[in-house]
């Protein structure tokens, strides 16, 4: 078995992943998805908690079971902030760290006829609505609330296809050595910091805990199901259509 002072283990750097990570007794690497993509893709981490685009793309990797970050109608932190009806939006720019994000975004765009182009950077900040994940979204809309509204990506995919929506699985490498062990220790911790999330919530520094307490418990689930695959599915789904994916049957390999 591999021990834990070996693995190269890689976290999602959001409020979201806290139930997930807080207190993993070694060193973990925090960045954002998009990075921690590159680096488990590179083979430069062992285990990674990252977007569930990235198994869609690249499906070699055995997903820890039973785990994810998900949502199961409004998510909160995965918003576009616009102006006006999402409908007159002509300019979206896209976060560079949303991998699942700006394609779910790509998906309901493309579903809904809407015709706003997806950029880098805006030249015009102050009309171009924003993609805007995880604690970016918190900090934008508690300080902005009263200049924009949210058009929540969670809601709309739950109005598309009445599922909860995948944002990020932990992916291990195909060479990990007994991955099911360290899968087990992932699913305890888990379950042991849902357990106690009235004390994760007292110590959290950054967020209010009326807010975190209200995310953790209404905005967010962290269970990787019979639902949540069939929500994953129908996403990898709307990728194909969109040509986001190449047309092939996507297998779960779980840990």
């Amino acid at each position: 078995m591999q021990d834990r002072q070996s693995l190269r283990i890689g976290c999602v750097k959001y409020l979201n992943a806290r139930p997930l990570i807080h207190g993993w007794p070694s060193a973990v690497v925090l960045d954002h998805p998009s990075a921690l993509c590159a680096q488990l893709a590179r083979g430069e981490l062992d285990v990674a908690l990252v977007s569930s685009f990235e198994f869609l793309r690249n499906p070699i990797y055995r997903i820890v079971d039973d785990v994810s970050i998900s949502s199961d109608g409004p998510v909160y932190t995965v918003v576009v902030a616009h102006r006006g009806k999402i409908s007159d939006v002509k300019e979206i720019e896209l976060d560079p760290a949303a991998e699942t994000s700006g394609n779910l975004l790509r998906c309901l765009l493309g579903g809904m006829k809407l015709k706003a182009r997806l950029v880098a950077r805006s030249t015009s900040s102050e009309e171009t609505a924003r993609l805007l994940i995880g604690d970016q979204a918190i900090r934008y809309r508690q300080e902005r609330a009263h200049e924009f509204q949210f058009w929540d990506l969670g809601e709309q995919c739950k109005t598309l296809f009445d599922l909860p929506f995948v944002y990020a699985l932990w992916l291990v490498r195909p060479e990990v050595v007994d991955p099911k062990a360290i899968a087990d220790r992932l699913r305890a911790l888990r379950d042991k910091n849902l357990a106690n999330v009235d004390k994760l919530i007292a110590n959290e520094t950054e967020f209010d805990h009326v807010f975190c307490n209200r995310y953790f418990r209404e905005n967010l689930r962290f269970n990787f199901g019979a639902r949540e695959q069939q929500g994953l599915r129908a996403f990898a789904e709307l990728c194909r259509k969109h040509k986001l994916l190449p047309k092939r049957e996507i297998a779960f390999s779980v840990a």
